[in-house]
């Protein structure tokens, strides 16, 4: 009986351990979609530097985390023997990497948010900055209970803040970072000329698309994944990403006017907002969030374009995520209500502070990184080089050749 019971012991932890392995890998593969839409949507002279910062920092990402981020967000560092780490079958070690690709896509939203005028640096410096300490400070408040945030939460409103895979720990927290290093590197040059607009277009649409295809087919191991463990999955989390990536399509088809940066946008702010009730809300609760989703996103967008001429969002991360993530976190509140056909257990006014703690807690970590390195260096390229080009003034080389 031991042994079977050992037997049984080795075989559940195997699967755990490979389930979220699984779930590690599809979202370590989002990082190829961040790049394509960034690639898509920056102008031609850009593509270059849109793959490698993408690439770059996830490799500074992964050292700020091992050695720094995972041991403030959980109190576990990595320096016992091979001996303690392999034990159930090396499970913290696969779930690290799977919390990793969590902890990169912060910098990777940035990314789109600051393209073509950023120097490659300076903001390598500031990705380890965040990474290892800015989101691992507020990832240990919600996902590990730190400094008794949660039971302060759960005992004053009924309940914990409930973010199930990251509307406002990721996403929210990613993009209201971005806010505070567009903020801080100001707008491209000639973006506005007699004090209109000047539009940008995408370089390329089928790559866009292609990005947005990557980022949502990801996005199920992304949420369905959070479980963490195989007996905790739930189709629910399937469907109801389904839904609120279909909803986030159609509003940004209707309110975006047929537009394919809209429209291929639309489904991600859909799978932004549904992270932190997915596990919670009914299908039609889902879907109603996404479609609110794609409509904000379209709305703010363009509204944030012509109006903040200091704010040059390339990619729209802020309205995406930042604020796609924050309606996500308070949605989770509404619509995983018993009374709205969820399934309960949650707070509208928990969510609503734990929603403004996360921005909080990015914003002002997010000035004081990008305000600090740009002191030391400089954030913002030369207007020649921005000019020239990120590709050929920090690359050498631009994204396809001249000659026949």
């Amino acid at each position: 009986m031991e042994t079977l019971n050992s037997a049984v012991e080795n075989l559940v932890n195997g699967t755990n351990t490979l389930f979220i392995l699984l779930g590690a890998i599809m979202v370590l593969f989002m990082h190829a979609g961040f790049a394509f839409l960034e690639v898509g949507t920056v102008r031609h002279k850009n593509q270059v530097n849109a793959l490698v910062k993408i690439i770059t920092d996830f490799g500074i990402s992964t050292i700020a985390y091992f050695f720094i981020g995972y041991w403030i967000a959980y109190g576990s560092t990595f320096f016992a023997s091979a001996t303690e780490l392999t034990a159930n079958n090396g499970y913290d070690l696969v779930k690290f990497f799977f919390l990793l690709t969590f902890a990169a896509a912060i910098p990777a939203i940035v990314s789109g948010g600051i393209a073509e005028r950023a120097r490659f640096n300076p903001f390598l410096v500031a990705s380890f900055l965040i990474v290892a300490l800015v989101y691992p400070f507020f990832e240990g408040l919600i996902w590990n209970g730190n400094y008794g945030y949660q039971d302060w939460l759960a005992n004053t409103f009924g309940a914990p803040f409930h973010d199930f895979a990251g509307s406002i720990v990721v996403h929210a927290v990613g993009g209201w970072i971005a806010f505070a290093a567009i903020y801080v590197l100001g707008s491209r040059y000639g973006r506005f000329r007699n004090g209109r607009l000047v539009s940008f277009a995408p370089s390329n649409i089928p790559f866009l698309a292609l990005g947005a295809w990557i980022l949502t087919v990801g996005w199920f191991g992304f949420n369905v994944m959070s479980a963490q463990t195989i007996e905790a999955i739930s189709g629910l989390v399937a469907i109801n990403s389904l839904m609120a990536m279909v909803g986030g399509t159609l509003a940004a088809l209707v309110v975006g006017k047929n537009d394919p940066g809209f429209i291929h946008n639309g489904p991600l702010a859909g799978l932004v907002a549904v992270c932190a009730g997915s596990d919670l809300m009914h299908p039609i609760g889902a879907l109603l969030t996404g479609a609110i989703a794609g409509g904000l996103f379209v709305f703010v967008f363009t509204w944030a374009q012509n109006n903040l001429k200091r704010f040059d969002d390339v990619l729209g991360v802020w309205p995406l995520h930042g604020l796609c993530g924050l309606w996500g976190g308070i949605a989770a509140g509404i619509f995983g209500l018993e009374s709205l056909g969820g399934l309960g257990g949650v707070s509208f006014i928990a969510q609503v502070i734990g929603s403004l703690t996360g921005i909080a807690v990015a914003v002002i970590g997010g000035f004081i990184v990008y305000g600090l390195v740009n002191k030391v260096s400089p954030l913002r390229m030369t207007q020649e080089d921005e000019y020239n080009g990120a590709d050929l003034a920090i690359h050498k080389i631009s994204a396809t050749s001249m000659d026949d």
